[in-house]
């Protein structure tokens, strides 16, 4: 039996094979093609199965997703953004395998609770803030999934103070704030010449005044984004990976503080946010788990 996991992130595609787990030194990931996005994602895949039958592929998509449709629309694949069916073309290259398709947050959410930080943790909210923002909630212990599978965009929660221009066309998301790519544009706006978001968040460690800034701006607009997303749930546990969650004081001080600021409530005094355990694997794991796990058709 081969089981396999796909994600598609804002950059590139990963692929592992599934045991029980994901070992990073066993993920293969290329970058997002400008074009022939489906082929080159195929000889990943194929590259990973080296011959053997597929019986299981989960993939965890980058959104907007139609769940039942099987169909993704990632921003960032511009060959996608009108709708690709992606299980079809799967299942096609794939005859033999069960194919589950779910958000990225909804497989963060999964990977984290049965590998991660929120272990027997019945109600969280995981988010990882990379070069965008995705989110996936734990509500008595099962992931919400919503109406057409895109529950837990947490990247697009309007923040209070930021008026930031957002990929999605509005006006004030998290994302256009906290996500990596939005806050290495924001930097070199302000004159930094550095030129990926590892080396922005390595020089905000390292305290570089414009750096800092930009993550001190995305601190805070994240712990503005939980205390309103914990506030609406009631769940007292956020664990939170990505590039970003590396960034240390930095983030983490303004986070805290705006945390403490906003989440009053009597409900929310015990509400914990905590960096990911499970590092960048955290999202290919929940695509493993829900091919491991998923009912048949």
């Amino acid at each position: 039996m081969t089981v396999l996991a796909l994600e598609i992130a804002t950059s590139w595609f990963a692929v592992s094979e599934i045991a029980s787990d994901v070992d990073t030194d066993d993920v293969r990931r290329i970058p997002v093609p400008a074009r022939g996005a489906w082929e080159q994602c195929r000889e990943l895949l194929l590259e990973v199965a080296a011959g053997r039958e597929v019986t299981a592929l989960g993939i965890a998509s980058a959104g907007p997703i139609d769940m039942a449709a099987g169909v993704v629309a990632p921003l960032d694949v511009p060959e996608w953004r009108s709708g690709f069916a992606l299980v079809a073309a799967a299942r096609a290259a794939f005859p033999s395998a069960t194919v589950r398709l779910a958000l990225d947050g909804v497989c963060l959410a999964l990977g984290e609770q049965n590998l991660g930080t929120t272990k027997g943790v019945m109600d969280s909210l995981v988010m990882n803030v990379s070069d965008r923002v995705c989110g996936g909630v734990m509500v008595g212990g099962f992931v919400v999934v919503g109406r057409t599978g895109n529950a837990g965009h947490v990247g697009h929660v309007l923040v209070p103070g930021f008026d930031d221009r957002c990929d999605c066309g509005g006006r004030g998301c998290l994302e256009a704030v906290a996500g990596g790519t939005a806050a290495l544009r924001w930097a070199q706006a302000q004159g930094w010449a550095g030129l990926t978001v590892p080396a922005l968040v390595e020089a905000a460690v390292m305290g570089e005044e414009i750096p800092a800034a930009a993550m001190g701006r995305a601190g805070t607009a994240l712990g503005r984004a939980i205390a309103s997303v914990t506030a609406l749930l009631d769940v007292d546990l956020v664990a939170i990976g990505g590039v970003l969650s590396e960034a240390g004081p930095a983030l983490w001080k303004p986070l805290n503080e705006a945390v403490a600021t906003h989440a009053r409530l009597s409900f929310l005094s015990g509400l914990r946010v905590v960096q990911s355990t499970l590092g960048p694997i955290s999202v290919l794991a929940g695509a493993g788990v829900l091919a491991l796990t998923a009912p048949g058709d």
